[in-house]
């Protein structure tokens, strides 16, 4: 496998109304010890001050575009791509950063046979949970790799990815299909895997993922992750898409549970019991210990 010798690396960073958070992400790529990369900022109009903090940055390597996108995310990402001068495209989204030697681990990994890679991030939430993930936890994908991220769910964080700009123009670029707002990432995956591309994972922390009550991340993302799918469900077997269905499960009874319609989300984290693996089983006990509890006090809030 010959390693390459330092690639253009074009970051592609979509943005609406993050003035007050760009400044972190650039600083980051600024900061990176790996130095032969362009940005390429794609602004959907803000009504902030993005322009004045993206110019106030005056290197020659940042660029900043304006687009429409009209609520699909994909077509900021697609300009970019398109922009793009690199051989290597790599993602981080406007309220996200990296550590200075995330791209410098990425080339450090880069060969003729990869085509992806992807590593965890760190979870920064905006307000403190005691119970909350600390991380993104991925793992490498088994071969095939479009089953193992069909069945097991989606392993790779958009702004921990480093791809090839060809793999991306080889499925058309992102989706920009409404229904798939929010998994518009993953259908990426699931068709660059389709076509037999190599996925690295690399097993390191090498940046934040900030968390807050605006975020797509807390909502359903049960229905587009579904959407997603859909095409590739003639792939599986009965027991594969029951182990699908689980995620999914848990994904919309973790929403209905933040919602507070504890009978839907019970409904919902009993399939996950009964077809789910042993750790997503045991999310889905917590959940459920959670609503019997909740229950329970409302209960007797309600006799006394």
């Amino acid at each position: 496998m010959k390693a390459l010798t330092k690639p253009l690396i074009s970051v592609v960073i979509p943005s609406y109304k993050h003035a007050h958070l760009i400044g972190r992400t650039l600083q980051s790529v600024l900061d990176q010890t790996y130095t032969n990369w362009e940005v390429i900022v794609v602004d959907n109009h803000s009504p902030d001050q993005t322009d004045q903090v993206v110019q106030a940055f005056s290197d020659p390597r940042i660029k900043l575009l304006k687009i429409h996108n009209n609520g699909v995310i994909a077509a900021s990402r697609n300009m970019g791509i398109r922009e793009a001068k690199g051989e290597w495209i790599a993602f981080v989204d406007s309220d996200d950063w990296w550590t200075s030697n995330k791209l410098q681990e990425c080339v450090a990994h880069m060969t003729e046979d990869i085509d992806l890679i992807y590593h965890e991030l760190e979870i920064v939430r905006e307000k403190f949970s005691v119970f909350g993930l600390r991380k993104i936890k991925s793992r490498q994908l088994n071969e095939p790799a479009l089953i193992d991220l069909l069945v097991n769910g989606n392993a790779i964080a958009n702004s921990s990815v480093v791809v090839r700009k060809d793999a991306l123009l080889e499925i058309g670029g992102l989706s920009e299909d409404a229904a798939l707002v929010a998994c518009e990432d993953y259908y990426a995956w699931l068709k660059i895997a389709e076509r037999k591309r190599c996925f690295l994972y690399l097993p390191k922390r090498l940046g934040y993922y900030y968390l807050n009550k605006q975020g797509v991340s807390n909502k359903d993302m049960s229905r587009p992750a579904r959407h997603s799918v859909s095409e590739f469900l003639h792939l599986l077997t009965v027991e594969q898409k029951e182990k699908m269905e689980s995620g999914f499960r848990y994904a919309s009874g973790s929403n209905f549970f933040k919602c507070k319609d504890y009978e839907s989300a019970r409904s919902d984290l009993f399939f996950v019991l009964r077809h789910g693996q042993w750790l997503i089983k045991l999310k889905a006990i917590a959940l459920l210990v959670m609503s019997v509890r909740v229950g329970f006090c409302k209960t007797f809030n309600t006799l006394k």
